[in-house]
């Protein structure tokens, strides 16, 4: 391939996210310097985080620049090298962005074997949403045996594992989701001992009837109303790990009627960004990657086809039309 196409960031979005805030063009494949490799993107990874950077606020990481490539993580191939760490041929992850190729230096690409896990699992069971499960879990939520814990947003990348990841903990797993084909899917494919259907209109009753001996430990994906039940819900020195709060990323207000109940049930909650902690992702990875090669880790993907349908992909992802892991599958 001499020319290549990607998505820059065409303006910021004014409330919801639109095809026209992204915009692809076609680029020239530079010849490569010394120190260089050039990959060949197989899949995109597609994660609710891209939306605030989308955003001119302060926030954990800069802003997503104007006119540049959407960020994003990507899984490929490295077809041509100056590096001498990497091969034609090799298998790798890093953050080349909305592309169908990429140039690296080799900071922050990584080599992959993909013998027993396929390679599109690196940006899922067994990359940043797998280690962003683990972390909170393990770090912050500390689960106990026979504790309660609670994950929004549970049939998705990150909830799913972080279920699982409980489960084998000897916890008692509790998933929300929205819809009847969602909630069935994370308690008889994923595990969990219930699955509230958030779409269902009965939130608070049927979280009270799953959860009757309260929650221990919540893991919470989304805010918003479905944050604000389960903090009723909380036990005393109950442990929260804050991941995201896709509820409010389109600019809907978020209203907490619940908040007292940090003080009376002497909560903890921890806001993580998974990538701040580098020294733990060897020993997340390496859990993980047993797990899913041995089969006991199970991941499900919403696969888009071509860079074309990044957009679409990705505010579908926003209104939770996907299942599971979203990718853009690009060779």
């Amino acid at each position: 391939m001499t020319t290549y196409r990607q998505f820059v960031l065409a303006s910021r979005p004014q409330g919801e996210v639109v095809p026209s805030n992204f915009r692809m063009e076609t680029v020239q494949a530079p010849a490569l310097k010394d120190g260089e490799v050039l990959v060949r993107n197989h899949y995109l990874s597609l994660d609710p985080y891209m939306r605030m950077r989308m955003e001119d606020v302060k926030s954990y990481s800069a802003p997503q620049a104007l006119d540049a490539v959407m960020v994003g993580g990507t899984a490929g191939e490295v077809v041509e090298s100056r590096n001498p760490k990497f091969s034609t041929g090799d298998k790798v992850v890093g953050y080349l962005g909305w592309a169908e190729m990429g140039v690296s230096t080799g900071a922050g690409l990584n080599k992959v074997d993909t013998t027993h896990i396929p390679l599109s699992a690196y940006l899922g069971a067994v990359g940043m949403p797998g280690m962003t499960a683990w972390y909170g879990l393990t770090q912050i939520m500390q689960p106990k045996p026979g504790e309660t814990i609670v994950v929004s947003a549970a049939s998705g990348a990150v909830g799913s594992v972080v279920g699982q990841l409980a489960k084998q903990r000897g916890c008692r797993a509790v998933g929300i989701a929205g819809g009847p084909e969602k909630c069935a899917y994370v308690v008889n494919e994923l595990g969990f001992d219930a699955c509230i259907d958030y779409k269902a209109g009965n939130l608070a009753a049927d979280l009270a009837a799953a959860t009757p001996d309260g929650i221990d430990a919540l893991f919470e994906n989304v805010g918003g109303a479905i944050f604000d039940e389960c903090l009723a819900r909380m036990n005393p020195f109950g442990r929260i790990a804050l991941c995201g709060l896709i509820a409010g990323y389109e600019g809907e207000p978020m209203v907490l009627k619940n908040v007292r109940n940090f003080l009376t049930m002497r909560l903890t909650m921890r806001g993580f960004i998974v990538s701040e902690h580098p020294d733990l992702w060897p020993q997340g990875l390496k859990e993980l990657g047993a797990l899913v090669a041995g089969g006991k880790l199970k991941f499900r993907e919403s696969v888009a086809q071509g860079l074309p349908a990044a957009p679409e992909a990705f505010i579908g992802l926003l209104k939770g039309r996907n299942f599971g892991k979203q990718v853009v599958k690009l060779v």
